[in-house]
This record gives C-alpha cells, structure tokens and sequence, in this order.
C-alpha cells in the first residue's frame, strides 16, 4: 500500500509537472482559437451562401444527370432486347414458317422446320416463357400433322377403291389394243394361215383381216396421243407425304402395317362380288376392272415407295386374291347358261391375265380355270345346239329337196358337200335328203367356229386347239345329235315315210364327216398325217341313229300290222268260207305295197330286213289269232277262210315287194301257217304221225302241241255243228266216225306233247 501510494504520488507530480509545461500553450492556443471564432463564423456564412449558390446551381446539372442515367439504363436494356430478339426472332420466325407451312399443308417441311426449332433454335431461348409454350405445343402439332395425313391417307384409299374400276378399266383397254394390234400384226405376217379354207370363209376372213388391221392402226392413232398411266389418273401424293411424315416420325413401320391392313381389307371388299354378277358381263368386266385397278396400285406403290410394299407383300396378297377369284368364277359361271356370255367371260378372263401378267403376277391358275369353263363353255353350246338341232328337226318335212334349176343346186352344194352320183344335170330333181341335212351340217361347221371361239387366245398349240375341238365336235355329234336324232325317231308323229328320209339323211350326213375332219383341219392348220389327231366319231353316231330309225320302221310295221289284224272280224263257226280273202288282210296288204315302195331309197339291207319283218311279225299275229286261248272252237269254214287270207300273204311274198330276195326266201315267213293249215286242210294226219320227228316230213314245221291245241278247238267246232245238224241222221254215223278219228289223233298228239316234255 506505501509503494502503491508512493507510485501514484509519484504519477500525480508528472501530471501536474506535464500540466504546467502545457498551460501556456494550451492558454494560446484557446486564444488564437477564440481569434478564429469570428472567422469562422464569417467563414461558415460565406460557405453557407456559397453552398447555396452551388446548390440552385446544380439542380439543372443533377436534373440532366439523372435524365442521362435513365437515358443510359434505357440504351442499356434496348442493348439488351436487342441482342435477346436476335436471338428469339428466327425462332419466331421458324415458328411463323412452321404455321405458315401447316395452313398451306405441307406438312413434310413442316416437320423439318419443327426439328430445326427443336435441335437449333430452341435451346437458345429456352429460358422464355413463349419457348416453354412453343415446346409445349410442337408435340401436339406432330400429332396433328399425324392425323391429318392419316385423314389424306384415309381420303386416298377410299378414292382409290372408287375409281379402282376406272384404273383397271383403263389398264385392261390399253393391254386389249396392245394384244390386239400384235395379234393382228401376226396374222398380217402370216399369209398363208387359213388358205386352205373354204373360198367363201377363206375370202370373208381375209377381208377381215384388212378391215381389223385397219381399223387397229386408227385406233392406236387415236390413242397414241392419249396412253393414260395410273399416275395420271390416280394422285399419290397423300401416300407418298404420309410415307414420309411417318418416316421422320420414326413411325414408319406402324404407318406400313396400316397401309397394308386396310388394302387388305379393300382386297376383301374388291374379291366379293355382286350377288348378280352372273346375270350380265358388265357385272364380270367391272368385277374384273376393281382387281386389275387394286393390283396395279399396288404394284405402282411397291416400284416407287422403298418398304411400305414389299414383292413378298404382293405375291402373298395376289396369291390370296387369285384363289377367291377363281373360286368366285367357279361359282358364278356355273349359273350361266347363255354360250355367248361364256364367250365373254372367257374373253374378259383373257384380257384381266394377259393385264396382271403385264404387271408381273402369275396367271397360270387362271388360264387352267379357263379350261374348266371350256368345259362348261361346251355343255352350254351343246344345250344351244341341242335346241336349233330339234327346231330344224321340227321344221323338216322330211321329203327330198327339189331343185329346179343349177342354181338351187349350186345353193345346195355349197352347203352341203352332196355328190351327185348323176352327172346329168337335167333339171328340175330332186335330192335324195330333206332339207334338214344341209342345216344339220351347216350348224355343225358353225358349233366348230364357236367352239374355236373359245379356244383362241389360250396360249395354247395349234395341235392342241385341234383336238380340243375334233374332242368337242364328237361331243356334240356321240351325245346332242345322236340324242336328238333318237327323241326324233321316238316321237309319236314320226310315220314310217319320216323315218325312211331320217334313215337317208343320216347316210348323208355319215359321209360329210370326213368333209368336216378336213374343215377342223384347215383352220387349226394341223395336218392329220404328221400329228396323231382324234377322230370325227360321226360314223358311230349316225350309224346307231340309223339302227334305231331302223328299229323304229320295224316297231311301226309291226304295230300297223297289229292295228289291221285287231281288226279283223273272223266268223269261227261259219260252215264255209266266202270264196275271197278277208277285206282288212287285203287292206293290210295294200299298205304294205304301198309302204314298201316308199323303202326305194333306203339301203337294200334295211328293206328286205323291214319286209322280212313285217311278214314274220303278220305270220305270227295270224298264228297267234288261230292259237288264242280265248278262241275255244273253229269250224272248217274258218279254216278254209284263214287259208284263203294266208294265201294272199304267200302271193304278196312271191310278188317280191321288196327287191333282193333269194327263190322263195320270203315266203318262208308264212311256212309255218301254210304247214299247219294245210294240214287241216288236206286232214293227213296219218302221214304227220307216221313222218313226225323226221326232216324229210311234210309237216316239219308243225309242232304237236300246235297241232294239238288248233284240233281241239276244230273238234269242238264239229260237236257243235253236229248238235245243230243232227235233223240229218245220215250224217250222223259220217259225223260220228270223224270224231272218233279226232279223238285217236287227239290222244297221240298228247303223248307226243308229253313225251317232249319229259324229254325236256
């Protein structure tokens, strides 16, 4: 505490020595201060006005100072958004561009310009507001430009399945006049084809020719100008836009399954046809032109686009199409009964593969289906020709053909080839065939052109066009005209004259056969010796029609005949016959005269055969009457009566009614009668039981049992004439004798009948 008080005395003598040693400066310096008080007052006055002075002065300075700044803030930010536009203009810019191109529908550039503003510009300005919304919006306009060109895709199919049929019209003509001026160049070249025909035909063809070519050349001139492709009639821009709008989309391959799944379903709609179609070739044609105009859009998109069609595509659609067509044409031309509309079809089915063919798609299926339709193409023609063979059947009237002069028969002979075995040409005369045989012919060159119709145009040989038809004209002679020459011979009105002419036309009809083998051999050029062709099988034809003519002559004697022998009206018991033969056997014979004259012309084989019949068929019925279970008895006045009717049948063989009988050849269809009659006639009965059983007997022919059953019934008729006679007893015993001689004959005849049988 001493040393701490020590130290701070000693500190306070410091402060007051450092006190008194600063007093007096410190006294001055108050002094001279207060001296500078009045100064500085006065100082602080002047300051003060001068500050004032310089503040009323610098009012304007700071007035155009802040006026500069803000002038500078403002040039500085116009700096700013100027450099910030540049840098947002060419976005709005390609946006503007981008909507521009949208209302003009170019949707294409309208999509590259999208992809610029994406990848370029964008970025640049992305931290704006509007390029937010710009991003937000180009993925809804993508999906618009999608829509919108699927909506023209859309647009394009539906047009394109419209107008299908105008493309495929268009495209099925334009091949059509190409075939037909090369086809018509060939046979321009080919002067020598068809030389070999007929005068008539060969000079009609050639004229033909001429005036087609002709006719040709114009029309390519017409059209040469004018040769209109699918692309002038069809715009494919919409596909074409599309394709690549989905490309860029990276979507291509979704826009391809769509592409190829709704022409799938047009193929589908195209292969359906009309319930109708069969009724009229305009159904066929616009079937037809609807698939030719699908396949050559299709075939044009697969050459210009890459991918969108592919050939396994094409290939695979066509093969698809192709069965349904050829099922569908199956179908349809099974209803179709009219050859011309085949014809058509035929040449329709033609003109649609030779098209398609052009464009590359197979067609050899449909060229085999053209062969089952030739098949029906054929039935068709044989039901036509079935019909205008009957109508010249029902218009014949079955007699010679007169002429008058050498002009008819110029007429005749040229449309017929008729040899006239006479050479004199005296006229007038007749021919010996109706008028049916030249029509017959006729139709039958004419069913060869239509059927060659048919086979033209077939990308086939000419050897097997020959056959084809020589294979369809036997058709049409084995099945239509041999079935019409029978309905013919079996008609009711059909008399024996008719069907004598029949026989004759027929024979003519046999020998032109060969004249048509040679017509079918002229126009297919196909020579018969260097190619084995089928043969004309008209022999057979005519020759089982003349058969059943035949058959028939015979059938309508002998039913004439038995309308003669019914009736007859034979008085059994009369006791003696009227001395002359019975009206209806003399009116019987008189028409087989008649008849029989008539059979001149008929080959003498089928006359005698008929005659021959006609005498065994009258033979028998007479046998027969004399034999009918139902005639109990017969008197000898019968018998005498039946013996002077067969007598006029024996003089009416010996008379050779018919030319060709050998001697006595004919009467022998009566041997059996005269035999027995005579028999009865004679009453040698002892020299029929003694001869019986040997071939020298008199009675060869006369069998017990025939014997037997007509004695009976002459036995009868005697006890019945002796019930009615017996007034006269000196008969009585004569009577009673005879009958005992019956009965004798009657019980050996009975064991003759027995002894046969159990020799049996």
């Amino acid at each position: 505490m001493e040393n701490l008080d020590a130290c701070i005395r000693n500190h306070d003598r410091e402060i007051e020595k450092m006190c008194n040693f600063h007093h007096q400066g410190f006294v001055d310096a108050i002094t001279e201060l207060l001296k500078v008080r009045a100064n500085a007052e006065k100082l602080k006055v002047q300051v003060t006005d001068t500050n004032r002075r310089f503040q009323d002065s610098g009012k304007e300075v700071i007035a155009q100072t802040e006026e500069i700044i803000r002038c500078r803030v403002q040039q500085r930010n116009i700096t700013t958004v100027i450099e910030k536009l540049q840098l947002c203009l060419p976005v709005l810019e390609m946006y503007s561009k981008l909507k521009e191109q949208m209302n003009v529908k170019r949707y294409y550039s309208a999509l590259k310009t999208m992809e610029q503003l994406e990848n370029l510009y964008l970025p640049r300005v992305s931290q704006y507001r509007f390029c937010q919304i710009m991003m937000e919006n180009l993925p809804k306009l993508r999906e618009e430009i999608k829509e919108i060109s699927m909506s023209d895709l859309k647009d394009f199919l539906e047009s394109i399945r419209k107008h299908s049929d105008k493309i495929g019209e268009t495209a099925m003509k334009q091949a059509q006049q190409q075939k037909t001026f090369s086809t018509t160049l060939q046979k321009q070249n080919n002067v020598n084809y068809g030389r070999n025909m007929h005068l008539g035909k060969n000079r009609i063809w050639e004229s033909k020719n001429e005036i087609t070519l002709k006719r040709t050349f114009e029309e390519e001139d017409e059209h040469e100008e004018e040769v209109l492709t699918v692309q002038d009639l069809v715009d494919f821009s919409p596909v074409y836009r599309c394709l690549h709008i989905y490309s860029v989309l990276g979507d291509g391959e979704i826009f391809e399954n769509y592409y190829r799944k709704q022409r799938r379903k047009q193929a589908r709609l195209v292969l359906q046809p009309q319930s109708s179609m069969h009724e009229t070739v305009e159904g066929y044609r616009r079937y037809f032109s609807q698939i030719v105009g699908f396949f050559v859009v299709e075939d044009h998109i697969l050459h210009v686009t890459q991918g969108l069609v592919t050939k396994t595509y094409t290939d695979e659609l066509w093969n698809m199409a192709l069965s349904k067509i050829i099922a569908v044409l199956r179908t349809h031309s099974s209803y179709c009964s009219d050859p011309d509309l085949v014809l058509e079809l035929k040449n329709l089915i033609v003109v649609f593969a030779d098209t398609l063919q052009g464009y590359g798609f197979p067609v050899n299926r449909l060229f085999d289906l053209l062969f089952e339709i030739r098949d029906q193409y054929n039935e068709t023609l044989l039901k036509k020709w079935s019909g205008l063979f009957r109508d010249i059947f029902e218009a014949d009237n079955y007699s010679p053909i007169p002429v008058a002069n050498e002009e008819e028969y110029k007429i005749v002979i040229s449309k017929f080839p008729f040899q006239d075995p006479e050479l004199d040409k005296c006229f007038p005369k007749k021919l010996p065939m109706s008028q049916s045989v030249p029509q017959i012919y006729i139709q039958v060159k004419e069913f060869i052109y239509a059927s060659l119709k048919f086979s033209e145009s077939l990308h086939r040989s000419s050897t097997e066009i020959d056959d084809m038809l020589r294979k369809s004209t036997n058709l049409l002679l084995t099945r239509t005209l041999s079935s019409c020459l029978q309905n013919l011979i079996k008609k009711p009105h059909i008399g024996l004259t008719e069907l004598v002419q029949i026989i004759i036309n027929t024979t003519h009809l046999e020998q032109a056969c060969k004249y048509l083998e040679d017509f079918i051999t002229n126009i297919t050029s196909v020579s018969q010796v260097t190619v084995h062709t089928a043969r004309l099988y008209g022999l057979s034809t005519f020759k089982d029609a003349r058969h059943g003519a035949e058959g028939e002559i015979y059938t309508k004697l002998n039913q004439k005949i038995d309308e003669f022998i019914q009736i007859a009206d034979y008085d059994w018991t009369m006791s003696e016959s009227d001395g002359r033969a019975s009206g209806y056997l003399m009116d019987l014979i008189n028409f087989l005269r008649s008849t029989f004259q008539v059979f001149t012309h008929l080959p003498g084989k089928v006359a005698q055969t008929a005659c021959m019949s006609a005498c065994q068929h009258l033979s028998t019925s007479l046998m027969q009457m004399l034999l009918d279970s139902e005639l109990k008895q017969i008197s000898m006045g019968a018998i005498q009566q039946f013996n002077l009717d067969v007598i006029q049948c024996e003089l009416f063989a010996s008379s050779e009614p018919v030319p060709g009988f050998q001697g006595d050849t004919l009467q022998l269809a009566f041997i059996d009668l005269r035999q027995l009659l005579d028999l009865f006639m004679v009453w040698d009965w002892s020299t029929y039981l003694a001869d019986y059983g040997q071939p020298t007997s008199k009675y060869l022919r006369v069998s017990p049992s025939t014997a037997l059953a007509l004695l009976e019934k002459v036995h009868r008729g005697m006890k019945d004439t002796s019930k009615k006679n017996n007034i006269f007893a000196q008969f009585r015993k004569n009577d009673r004798d005879k009958q005992k001689l019956i009965e004798t004959v009657v019980k050996q005849l009975r064991s003759l009948v027995n002894g046969m049988s159990q020799h049996t």
